[in-house]
């Protein structure tokens, strides 16, 4: 029974990438590979001189900001959760149904939440004596609402796993702390957070590689990609070079330079986490 893991990641890990990385030198007309020639690096180039390509990236990291406010709207709701609180068990919870709510049926409700004509957002607007405003069509609104849907659908998670790190705090140190005469304010800065620095650090690292692989909502949202290619991330284009057009050896060059970006800033988290995170407390 020891191999079945290892059969597993052959059969649906390993076999797709050897396939990924040959595609992405390799000119594939169609989806088969039938008249396919090796064309060395051309379609990095291809990906490379694309200004959607870059204009994808750009959009991905905009959306991204929505991973550091879920931590920092995490980590206080969860601290604040930590006081005397009645029903803390219920805030959990309903910060927490977000999060293990299907993503699709989530996008359809925040598409009609913000719809320009019968969206509940735009109907207090009138009701206060203001115009409509087109969110879906603007491409200044359109990742800035995509970052509200992320901060709202994602931070229950944080809260869930601050609260952990938060209950199993050590507490003689914040005698000590108030022995000390340390304030509220420092008492949380200098002991909180460095004792909680594993959690942050984790949910940094996790958030950060599922931003970078949005895809779902701009997708399910604008499938033309957005005013202005707006919702257009990295793996929308990836999407539509290897399904709207079949480019499927542009399509893996994509793949390929995604996954080293994510790698990048992988290994460069980790090094910088030696700075930050403590693993002492």
């Amino acid at each position: 029974l020891e191999f079945i893991p290892v059969l597993g990641f052959c059969l649906f890990g390993l076999i797709h990438m050897v396939l990924a990385i040959a595609m992405a030198f390799m000119y594939i007309d169609g989806y088969n590979f039938n008249g396919s020639s090796f064309v060395g690096f051309d379609n990095f180039k291809n990906v490379l001189s694309d200004k959607l390509f870059w204009q994808s990236i750009g959009n991905t990291f905009y959306m991204s900001v929505s991973t550091f406010i879920n931590i920092l709207l995490a980590l206080l709701i969860a601290f604040l959760l930590t006081k005397k609180i009645k029903g803390k068990k219920v805030f959990r919870t309903i910060y927490f149904i977000p999060y293990v709510c299907s993503v699709v049926a989530v996008t359809l409700m925040w598409l009609w939440i913000f719809n320009y004509r019968f969206g509940i957002i735009n109907h207090l607007i009138r009701l206060a004596g203001g115009q409509a405003v087109d969110w879906w069509g603007s491409s200044e609104l359109f990742i800035p609402v995509l970052i509200l849907m992320g901060v709202w659908s994602g931070t229950g998670y944080g809260i869930i796993l601050y609260s952990a790190a938060l209950t199993n705090e050590s507490t003689s140190l914040y005698e000590a702390a108030k022995v000390a005469g340390a304030s509220s304010f420092k008492s949380f800065m200098h002991i909180t957070v460095p004792a909680i620095s594993p959690t942050t650090f984790y949910l940094l690292i996790t958030g950060l590689i599922g931003a970078l692989q949005e895809f779902a909502r701009p997708q399910i949202l604008a499938p033309n990609g957005g005013p202005g290619d707006a919702g257009v991330t990295v793996v929308f284009y990836l999407y539509r070079r290897a399904f709207s057009y079949a480019e499927m050896g542009p399509a893996s060059a994509t793949a390929w330079l995604l996954a080293i970006i994510i790698l990048g800033f992988t290994v460069i988290n980790f090094a910088l986490s030696k700075l930050w995170v403590s693993y002492d407390s």
